[in-house]
């Protein structure tokens, strides 16, 4: 895992930058967000401009106390309300913007973010490689947090820049040393601001993995709770719940003797905007050269100058979470791009609709020499029914998954159709929770959105994906012996269900081999089916697959019934292999 001061640098900004460019250029919703950031600039001017005129109308209004001067008071007054009146009218749509186009920028980041996670099987390969921690973390909180939180940072920066340029010239007018003062001291308390707060982005990257890891080992309680009740794992889980919470504590504690620090600093620095203009103009006015309504002006529009240089000293904290933020987020956007390819060093994969073959393909153990699979020339061809036999699980899962197009370390080429015409069923089934009809739809390996490559893209569907077919015909494909009788604890097509706790494995894995004969693919390739279909099921599955001329391979560690395959792929220790015709294949 890279750390913050690895991956927080010139370059994470430059990334910040062109993320922002993107969602304000070339982004399907650039428009809308230009609109929006449009109107944000004028009802910030807006702000802005009454906080001059209130100063002013303040002024006055002291003036007129100081004065006695009761008619001056009264109409300084409803001056005063119109302002508030006014100012807080525009501060609500400011707000109200600004919250309409934060989502807007969230919704855009987190789809674009997320199109290219789960294209490509890039999340199997930063799972894989294990360099991103908690990648669901960041796609739900990190990109929150970071596109509201640029968004104010943005606009308090816009905002500051206008309070200086307004509130400079008012403080000109009263007094050119207290202009000077208040530049002065809004740089050095921000110097040493930083100095004192410079840990505090490191513990807060560090922070966030921390949660992260707290959060993740309670979901795997919850998502186990069967297992582990069952294995009597309790208190091995709690102890490691237990070290992730006092890690994540020590290192909120260290956190919170930085914030202390920085907070004497800044209470006192705060406090001290209060009085230095006071300190400044007073002897002005006790001289007579200003009158009193000029001393409230003057420091209200220190106080607004100050603020506006201020902001490092003011947002140090929240600027220190949010780098942290920001560096955890390029991370995961790096990684999606750095894994965009669907290549894998060593194991070529070509495409030929008609054709499985391995060619010169060696596969060893990732990490380790250990060869599982030396110089396989197979090809499927006329052979359609394929028993692959290993006595080692490692390398028939290791030459399954070479097939489905995961990585597995070693050399060759694997010849086979696109993911449209071949299908994978893993040993154990995986029915995501929904309805029956939306299950039992082909795969398909479509984009899943924005893309990370800075092209906008027409606004897609996000149902479940793949080709529906009539009701009568997944009917029919379920009555099969063995599936049908699935209908009548599944009653309805459309119905969403938790399939892990409605269906026992042999069943699911029914459903997936009902989708298979649905989709109707030309090869099929079935890893240790007979782990959750046994005897007649699965001699029912590959009878009916035959009839529907889908060409399969079985991969399995021993099988006592050969009738279903007219040859078998034999994985010897070693990496040795061997062909065998059967001629008693049906």
């Amino acid at each position: 895992m890279n750390g913050p001061a690895d991956s927080f640098n010139r370059k994470t900004w430059g990334r910040c930058a062109a993320h922002i460019n993107v969602f304000a250029g070339s982004s399907d919703v650039g428009t809308k967000a230009k609109v929006m950031s449009l109107l944000l600039v004028a009802l910030l001017l807006g702000i802005n401009g009454l906080n001059v005129l209130n100063s002013y109308v303040g002024r006055d209004f002291m003036t007129a106390i100081a004065n006695r001067d009761q008619l001056g008071f009264l109409r300084q007054a409803v001056f005063w309300l119109g302002v508030f009146a006014s100012a807080t009218l525009v501060a609500v749509f400011a707000r109200y913007f600004e919250e309409r186009l934060g989502l807007l920028w969230r919704n855009f980041s987190t789809r674009r973010v997320l199109g290219g996670y789960m294209t490509n099987r890039t999340y199997y390969r930063l799972a894989a490689a294990g360099e991103i921690e908690n990648p669901d973390q960041r796609i739900a909180d990190d990109i929150r947090t970071f596109t509201t939180t640029t968004l104010s940072y943005l606009i308090m920066l816009l905002n500051g820049s206008i309070t200086a340029v307004a509130f400079s010239g008012v403080l000109w007018s009263i007094s050119p040393l207290l202009l000077i003062v208040a530049v002065a001291y809004a740089a050095a308390g921000s110097f040493l601001t930083v100095g004192l707060g410079g840990p505090l982005m490191r513990l807060n990257f560090q922070q966030l993995d921390k949660e992260g890891k707290f959060r993740t080992n309670l979901v795997h309680v919850k998502e186990n709770t069967h297992l582990v009740a069952i294995s009597q794992r309790e208190g091995y889980l709690c102890g490691r719940l237990m070290g992730h919470l006092s890690d994540l504590t020590a290192n909120f504690e260290r956190i919170i003797r930085v914030n202390r620090n920085v907070g004497f600093f800044t209470t006192g620095y705060n406090w001290l905007i209060q009085l230095i203009p006071i300190v400044i103009i007073a002897p002005l006015y006790m001289g007579g050269a200003v009158e009193f309504g000029v001393v409230t002006q003057a420091a209200a529009a220190f106080m607004q100058l100050v603020g506006a240089f201020s902001l490092i000293v003011t947002q140090f904290q929240s600027i220190s979470s949010f780098a942290a933020v920001v560096a955890r987020m390029d991370a995961l956007v790096t990684a999606i791009e750095d894994g965009a390819e669907d290549t894998h060093p060593g194991v070529a994969t070509v495409e030929d609709e008609h054709r499985v073959a391995f060619v010169n393909l060696s596969l060893q153990a990732p990490g380790q020499n250990r060869l599982l699979v030396r110089d396989l020339t197979f090809e499927l061809g006329e052979a359609r029914r394929v028993l692959v036999l290993g006595s080692d699980e490692t390398a028939v899962s290791a030459l399954f998954r070479a097939a489905a197009g995961l990585w597995i370390a070693g050399s060759g080429t694997i010849v086979r159709p696109s993911f449209d015409h071949i299908m994978f069923l893993s040993e154990r089934p995986y029915l995501p929770p929904g309805p029956l009809n939306d299950l039992l739809l082909r795969p398909r390996r479509a984009d899943c959105g924005v893309h990370l490559d800075h092209q906008p893209e027409r606004r897609r569907s996000h149902q479940p994906g793949g080709q529906r077919f009539p009701e009568t015909r997944v009917k029919d494909v379920l009555g099969l012996p063995g599936i049908g009788p699935l209908l009548e604890r599944v009653s309805a097509l459309q119905i969403d269900h938790e399939w892990d706790t409605v269906l026992t494995l042999g069943e699911q894995q029914l459903l997936v081999c009902a989708r298979l004969l649905l989709a109707a693919p030309h090869f099929a390739f079935l890893e240790r089916p007979s782990t959750t279909l046994e005897g007649e099921p699965l001699d029912e599955v590959l009878r009916t697959l035959r009839s529907h001329a889908i060409g399969y391979a079985v991969f399995e560690q021993e099988a006592t019934n050969l009738e279903p395959y007219d040859t078998i792929l034999e994985l010897l220790p070693g990496g040795a292999w061997n062909v065998r015709r059967l001629d008693t294949a049906a």
